[in-house]
């Protein structure tokens, strides 16, 4: 059973410059922006916001594919998928009824119930690619 977290003055901070924030960011960098801003907050006080507000549903994180943990304020309250560009960061939530369905019925097929999953794609957005082509 999960405690409730209190709002500090620092979550509040976190929250904000998260809801900001273009696409998924890491904490080292929303850490940037809120020092570039005068906050005073501290690096592993971002972390612990940021993993607290994933918990309570309220930002999305995913693992880049170099292996940061990235988060996103939560737009969309329950299970959804991420398309996301490598290039600028643009993030498109996804509701794929295909990919439930796919799971449910690998997961079934093994003999496994209760499925949890997480399927975000990359690639590049439109914006991106006209760039690349300049």
């Amino acid at each position: 059973m999960t405690r409730p977290q209190r709002n500090t003055w620092q979550r509040e901070a976190v929250r904000a410059a998260l809801a900001e924030a273009r696409g998924f960011v890491g904490a080292q960098r929303l850490h940037e922006v809120l020092r570039e801003q005068g906050s005073t907050i501290g690096l592993a006080t971002v972390y612990r916001s940021l993993a607290a507000l994933a918990e309570a549903g309220e930002a999305d994180s995913l693992q880049s594919p170099e292996g940061e943990n990235l988060f996103r304020s939560c737009a969309t309250h329950g299970h959804h998928h991420h398309l996301i560009c490598r290039g600028c960061g643009e993030t498109r939530e996804l509701e794929a009824s295909v990919v439930e369905e796919w799971a449910a019925r690998v997961g079934a097929e093994h003999g496994f119930a209760e499925i949890d999953h997480v399927v975000d794609l990359f690639g590049l957005c439109a914006r991106c690619r006209r760039t690349a082509g300049s």
